[in-house]
């Protein structure tokens, strides 16, 4: 219950520039089962929304957090449970920066709860994946703030990708020439496929690989720096 602000210190003194945490649920649609496994666990441990806010509302005090950026990833049940724009408040009080919802549509995006995220001051993040037609892809990005989330593949977290047809996939869509930046995200989990993901995206993100380090870890702070130097060994 009392690990997240360890674990955001740890990212953010060994350069992570943005830390995406993701908000418990017990029906993860996107999501694998290293991610599945920690988002029961947090519940089973009394995590909610409430407590999360709380903690990133601590993490803002501590020096090497202080201009990292945070983004909110989860799914819009619990959030509706909670009121939407009471949400959306309190994230902005708390100091998240964004938003990461992947079953918030973008036609209800656009008329219903588009402006309650921008009054508040949030990004908000859309995803695209291989699929995704260039018209759908320009749109997504026309509607994104901060970054545009590219799933490397049709699955879920946590799995194997074919990172060669990942690389055709970024190239295509560098060539678009979007007004956000690209990360990608799916099955990064080393230096290989870090820098095969950057080679044409701005940054990659990393999520059931680190939670499986986390679940091995003795020290937080050990087993995150050796990881962070494993998958980007110049820093």
């Amino acid at each position: 219950m009392e690990s997240t602000l360890p674990v955001m210190e740890a990212l953010a003194k060994n350069g992570v520039e943005i830390i995406e945490l993701g908000m418990p649920y017990s029906d993860p649609l996107a999501d694998g089962p290293t991610i599945q496994e920690s988002s029961s666990k947090a519940i089973a441990n009394g995590m909610t929304i409430a407590a999360l806010f709380n903690q990133i509302s601590c993490c803002r005090e501590i020096p090497h957090l202080q201009k990292t950026g945070i983004v909110l990833m989860g799914y819009m049940n619990p959030i509706l449970q909670y009121g939407f724009e009471r949400f959306c408040a309190d994230a902005a009080n708390a100091g998240v920066d964004g938003l990461i919802l992947p079953d918030l549509p973008a036609f209800e995006y656009e008329n219903s709860y588009g402006a309650i995220i921008k009054k508040h001051g949030l990004d908000f993040i859309f995803l695209v994946t291989p699929e995704t037609t260039e018209e759908r892809v320009k749109k997504l990005d026309s509607l994104s703030s901060g970054f545009l989330y590219a799933v490397s593949a049709s699955a879920t977290t946590g799995g194997d990708t074919d990172f060669a047809k990942v690389n055709a996939y970024l190239k295509k869509l560098a060539s678009y020439h979007l007004k956000n930046p690209v990360m990608v995200g799916f099955g990064i989990k080393d230096q290989q496929s870090f820098e095969t993901a950057t080679q044409y995206a701005q940054g990659a993100i990393i999520g059931s690989a680190f939670i499986k380090e986390l679940h091995q870890a003795v020290d937080i702070e050990t087993a995150t720096s050796q990881f962070i130097s494993r998958i980007r060994p110049k820093l």
